[in-house]
């Protein structure tokens, strides 16, 4: 069967901060049933998600969004709570959020400009950047948004790590993990 592959430019998550998020998403499995949850290594931030990319147009994008990044400096980012979308009672997706960051909205929106700079037509709801640690509530009960407090036990101490490059990846459904990197730009 042929898979559709998809592509995407999100902010790549530090392999540290990753192992970290792996031990908080082991204990979360515990109390929150969750249909999928995301391997650890393809935990990101996306920031512009292209879809069947035409390789013409893919193209374009890269090099858009190359020069839309050449000056941009890294960053901290401090991951801040827990949060889902969809249905309070039946979520789709469950995921941590980062605290509000004007270099991460300025990256945003250099990656957002250059890619429909090059023919993409992008998601036009509001930027609310997140790392999706899993999909579809899979529990017998109600999800409960007070399990959402957990994170405060689970992390007392603030995490933050630093945002110093981002990614083009490709999706791979038939892989574990399923997202690869095609192309890294390093943010100075």
């Amino acid at each position: 069967m042929n898979q559709q592959t998809h592509f995407f430019f999100a902010v790549k998550i530090p392999q540290e901060t990753k192992l970290i998020l792996k031990q908080k998403e082991e204990m979360l499995k515990e109390i929150l049933l969750f249909n999928r949850w995301v391997h650890h290594e393809d935990l990101h931030i996306t920031l512009a998600f292209l879809g069947n990319a035409p390789t013409e147009k893919l193209s374009t994008a890269i090099d858009n969004v190359r020069q839309a990044l050449s000056q941009s400096q890294g960053f901290q980012l401090e991951i801040n709570k827990l949060g889902i979308f969809g249905k309070i009672e039946s979520p789709r997706i469950f995921w941590v959020d980062t605290k509000d960051s004007n270099e991460l909205q300025g990256v945003r929106t250099k990656v957002f400009t250059a890619c429909t700079g090059a023919g993409f037509q992008l998601e036009t709801r509001p930027f609310k950047p997140h790392i999706t640690l899993a999909r579809k509530w899979a529990g017998d009960q109600p999800f409960h948004k007070n399990l959402l407090d957990v994170w405060r036990e689970l992390q007392p101490e603030p995490l933050s790590f630093k945002v110093n490059e981002v990614v083009l990846y490709q999706t791979h459904l038939d892989k574990t993990p399923k997202y690869e990197a095609v192309k890294t730009y390093q943010l100075e």
